[in-house]
């Protein structure tokens, strides 16, 4: 689709540019210095993720790693430690992934073609168009939730944009407003654009650069847009989880494998019930609990499902042998804690051991 087969599609990089500006952001972290690698890591951040939270991970993450060498090299508890509470870990494993292979295949070098960037490990075709655009100004479309959302509202494309078929028109769309030259500013400014006027609640249209050609507000529909998944009642899910606190305070930790939820962390062992985990104790530490309490249920939601834990703290004196450090296993000191990835449940759960709640 092209700018003439997409009436005012001409209009919309002029109006998004000088909006930008005047009011868009400037001085993001991964702005100041814009390469491919930090333009990388934060867009691998931001996805599904707001600016304020990415905001207080990023510097931290950067000064630790702050090339792909570094990131390579890195052990993955080191990666996962410094993700810990922003969510979606396997971002991070693939992040940590694909740094190895652009060392390995691309001689330290974040490739420049689109298409070899694209087949790294957690970048799909957006992502690599917003780094390549964002890094050395390339021109190619972006379609990340926000400008999702605005495509939607000014070409009123109704549909939730996850359907194959709405998804399919709005990448035309975006394809037809992206401009040739100056898609690194242009790229900005529709994510700005997204983020802090064309909301999801509470658009400002008043503040819109786009708001005399929006297709929905002429329709007194800009909530209608884009449309909504079909809702869901997500399924609840339980957990039994042991808080083994060992006589010098240290409290155990399992690995958790690469796949399924919290892939890769340190978290509680769990069990089938409540009356196991005394026949847990014995049979994986070799003591019986000195000590056991039942403690309240702990919520987490999931974007998929929603589960609900039970801890059950036990006080047991020092395991024999064969239970210490090692083979996926760790005794956590809380006082000079190991740097390692913790599920942030877990982080908090960590904080509440021997509180009387």
């Amino acid at each position: 689709m092209t700018n003439s087969q997409t009436p005012g599609a001409a209009s919309v990089a002029p109006l998004l540019v000088d909006w930008w500006s005047r009011c868009g952001r400037t001085d993001l972290p991964w702005q100041r210095e814009p390469t491919r690698y930090r333009v990388w890591v934060s867009e691998i951040m931001l996805q599904q993720t707001q600016v304020a939270t990415v905001e207080r991970y990023y510097d931290r993450f950067i000064a630790a790693f702050p090339d792909v060498a570094a990131l390579a090299t890195a052990e993955p508890d080191d990666v996962l430690h410094l993700w810990s509470g922003l969510g979606y870990y396997a971002r991070a494993r693939n992040l940590w992934k694909a740094a190895k292979l652009v060392v390995d295949q691309h001689g330290g070098e974040v490739p420049g073609d689109r298409d070899v960037l694209e087949s790294l490990p957690g970048i799909g075709r957006s992502t690599a168009a917003a780094i390549l655009a964002l890094a050395d100004d390339q021109s190619g479309a972006i379609l990340d939730g926000n400008a999702k959302r605005v495509y939607a509202r000014v070409f009123r494309i109704a549909g939730w944009p996850g359907h194959g078929a709405v998804q399919r028109t709005l990448w035309e769309i975006a394809a037809a407003c992206t401009p040739t030259t100056g898609a690194g500013v242009f790229t900005q400014a529709i994510m700005d654009l997204g983020a802090t006027v064309c909301r999801r609640s509470n658009p400002a249209c008043d503040r819109c650069p786009l708001a005399a050609q929006c297709g929905a507000r002429a329709d007194g529909a800009v909530d209608a847009y884009p449309g909504r998944r079909s809702p869901r009642v997500k399924p609840r899910r339980s957990a039994i989880l042991v808080i083994a606190v060992r006589d010098d305070g240290a409290v155990l930790l399992l690995r958790r494998p690469d796949m399924g939820i919290w892939g890769g962390l340190w978290c509680f062992p769990e069990v089938e019930s409540v009356e196991s985990v005394a026949d847990w104790c014995l049979a994986e530490l070799g003591r019986l609990p000195e000590q056991t309490r039942v403690r309240p249920v702990f919520h987490h939601s999931f974007t998929h499902f929603d589960l609900d834990m039970t801890p059950v703290e036990v006080r047991l004196a020092r395991p024999d042998a064969r239970a210490m450090d090692g083979d996926g296993r760790l005794w956590y000191n809380r006082a000079d804690p190991a740097a390692v990835g913790l599920a942030a449940p877990v982080a908090r759960l960590l904080e509440r051991i021997g509180e009387d709640t």
